[in-house]
């Protein structure tokens, strides 16, 4: 454990943005009112997960997009895309586009690795290449050299009145430095220090010990000094963790009940690590602000912080979800040595 916890500098939010089926647009709308509350609240960021071939979005880019036409200030984020649902060369060309829109607030994170379920939907993502699709770093180092301004083609010029560049336009020159990597193994936070990326590191990490029941704060905080280690930047190299952590100051008894349950249902696989992979999930953090900032100044990996992208759960309802930003934002931030942005509004009481 490192002597004292960093001061938390910057607060964040990520959301997967669930919607029904059957209005998939109220859906997209709630998670875009979210954005807007969290700048309202003085967030510094806020972060929308993939899901694919789910009840979630499944373009974040294009949710920033809209984003960036409702807000003038809050950061937005990835955490994180998958690479092996994309081509490198394309994702860099959305990348910059909205990243120009937003007048350079975007904050792309991404991951490597085969796509979730590879074996069913390899014929309709990759119908020709399935067998040759690299879901290496390889394709992570084409993401960044694209978006760092390297050459995409061999030719350059004009035939007749269409005019062609080189390199991914639009060229964004400050987005390669706000790349993020979503790092779960020792091997992926050196990987990411190595190429100068941020690491973005999650309520999941892999356990690469043999321990029975290995400590999840612990292994998390040694990928973040390892990550360290490998950075250029060495100790000012930015890390975002993103813990499950739900306040409950403002919330009624109901929601306090809904949010302990929660966390309860999903106590069992913190106990041990799971599947072949040996993967290790935090608890999640339910509290009042006073426990949840014992909690945390106490947790290993946070100690080694000074941003987070704090999840918020799955399956709430919108009114929860406003009343959880609140208290983040008005409370346990503060009391975490966080301020709010000085462009930020008044603060609205937590109501749905």
């Amino acid at each position: 454990m490192s002597p004292d916890p960093r001061q938390l500098r910057k607060l964040g939010f990520l959301t997967i943005g669930l919607f029904d089926e059957a209005d998939p647009r109220r859906g997209h709308e709630s998670t875009l009112d979210l954005i807007t509350l969290g700048e309202r609240l003085g967030f510094d960021s806020a972060w929308l997960r993939h899901r694919h071939l789910q009840y979630g979005i499944s373009s974040p880019v294009a949710v920033l997009a809209a984003a960036t036409q409702r807000t003038s200030r809050i950061r937005l984020g990835t955490a994180v895309t998958p690479l092996g649902w994309e081509n490198p060369l394309r994702l860099a060309e959305d990348l910059a586009t909205v990243d120009v829109l937003s007048g350079g607030r975007l904050e792309p994170g991404f991951s490597v690795g085969p796509p979730v379920h590879y074996e069913h939907v390899r014929g309709a993502l990759y119908p020709d290449t399935a067998e040759h699709e690299d879901f290496s770093h390889r394709r992570a180092e084409r993401l960044l050299a694209l978006v760092r301004g390297e050459d995409a083609s061999g030719f350059a010029g004009t035939e007749g009145i269409e005019v062609y560049s080189r390199r991914v336009q639009p060229h964004s020159p400050g987005l390669a430095s706000r790349l993020w990597y979503g790092a779960g193994s020792l091997h992926s936070a050196r990987w990411a220090g190595e190429h100068g990326l941020n690491l973005l590191t999650s309520s999941v990490v892999k356990a690469e010990t043999d321990d029975v029941a290995p400590d999840f704060a612990a292994v998390q905080a040694h990928q973040i000094r390892a990550f360290r280690e490998r950075h250029p930047d060495g100790e000012r190299a930015r890390v975002s963790q993103g813990l499950v952590v739900i306040p409950t100051d403002t919330a009624t008894p109901e929601q306090r009940t809904k949010y302990e349950a929660y966390a309860r249902s999903r106590t069992p696989r913190t106990l041990a690590p799971q599947g072949p992979a040996r993967l290790l999930f935090a608890p999640d953090l339910v509290g009042t602000t006073e426990q949840l900032v014992e909690r945390l100044q106490a947790h290993a990996g946070y100690r080694e912080v000074d941003e987070v992208a704090f999840a918020l759960p799955f399956s709430f309802e919108h009114r929860d979800y406003v009343q959880i930003l609140t208290d983040l934002a008005t409370r346990l931030g503060p009391a975490l040595g966080w301020q709010p942005s000085a462009a930020a509004e008044g603060r609205p009481a937590a109501e749905g």
